[in-house]
């Protein structure tokens, strides 16, 4: 009989021959190595939550109050028409001045090519101020306030910007308009390519909110010679500024005559000046969030028949 080796057993305990049982499980493996993480890109901000300082986070204007038929808030008021007519006068005098100047120095080319240039840089400043409103700011900001309040709220109620009436719509422009225009008038006198910028580039500035209405009206509202200026690109058109009012609510911000929105959408200008502000200040613009009901736009109709 085969004599086999005697072994010695040894007894351990359950737990421990439970553990080497598994003992076949991977490892988890700490590295200290440290990466440079890549800059994040604008949609991955967007769709990702940021920590930010509470300062400076950017909080979106609500719109309390519904638009009724006949709201106080959009008829004009003295101070309304006066403001109006000191802006519309100090215009006229500037216009006037590079007129008489030029008759009596016999230049013409030089006054006309700056008024030309006035009208092409009021459409960019008019875009990079309603951009600007749209995406910043509150009814608590200082000085623009109301003003950044109302074009929030448009976008929910875009319809009562044809309501407001003439001076209701535009003294808060022409107010501007007025204290930049009236000091020019009393100092420069025999200057007329300086009064022919300041006054066609001053005037549509101050006239943009009136072309941002007639944007918005239907062309059997509009006069026939304001249906032809939109339709011939000189003021901003209707198809166009509609746009504006469509997600992702981002883009054709100009309302004098538009003729800078597809040059500042497609190089994403204000893509860039946004990512610029974030990165440097924390501050995330209006049209990065989803839109909700505050952005959702509510018909003329719709309005009518809840106040009935």
């Amino acid at each position: 009989m085969a004599i086999l080796p005697r072994h010695n057993p040894t007894f351990r305990p359950l737990h421990h021959a439970r553990l080497s049982h598994h003992n076949s499980l991977p490892a988890r493996i700490y590295c200290s190595t440290t990466t440079t993480p890549a800059k994040p890109s604008r949609d991955q901000i967007i769709k990702r939550p940021t920590i930010v300082p509470a300062a400076l986070v950017q909080t979106a204007a609500t719109v309390s109050t519904r638009p009724v038929l006949n709201d106080p808030s959009l008829q004009s008021t003295w101070s309304h028409r006066v403001w109006v007519a000191s802006g519309c006068t100090t215009v006229l005098i500037s216009l006037s001045k590079s007129l008489t100047t030029a008759v009596d120095s016999h230049i013409w080319i030089e006054p006309i090519l700056a008024g030309f240039i006035g009208y092409v840089l009021a459409d960019l400043g008019s875009g990079i101020y309603h951009w600007g409103i749209d995406n910043y700011g509150d009814s608590e900001t200082p000085f623009f306030g109301k003003q950044i309040e109302a074009f929030q709220g448009h976008h929910k109620w875009p319809w009562t910007i044809t309501r407001r009436q003439f001076a209701n719509n535009l003294h808060a422009l022409a107010r501007a308009v007025t204290f930049t225009v009236l000091p020019l008038d009393l100092i420069c006198n025999d200057n007329a390519v300086l009064h022919g910028f300041v006054g066609v580039c001053l005037g549509c500035i101050m006239f943009s909110q009136q072309f941002h209405a007639w944007a918005h009206c239907t062309k059997s509202k509009l006069p026939a010679a304001v249906v032809a200026l939109q339709d011939a690109g000189i003021l901003v058109s209707r198809s166009q500024h509609a746009a504006h009012h469509r997600s992702p609510y981002n883009n054709n911000y100009c309302i004098v005559s538009g003729v800078w929105n597809e040059i500042l959408d497609n190089s994403k200008f204000f893509e860039a000046m946004e990512m610029i502000l974030f990165f440097k200040l924390g501050v995330r613009p209006r049209s990065w969030t989803e839109p909700n009901s505050d952005w959702t736009e509510e018909t003329e109709s719709a309005s009518l028949i809840s106040e009935l």
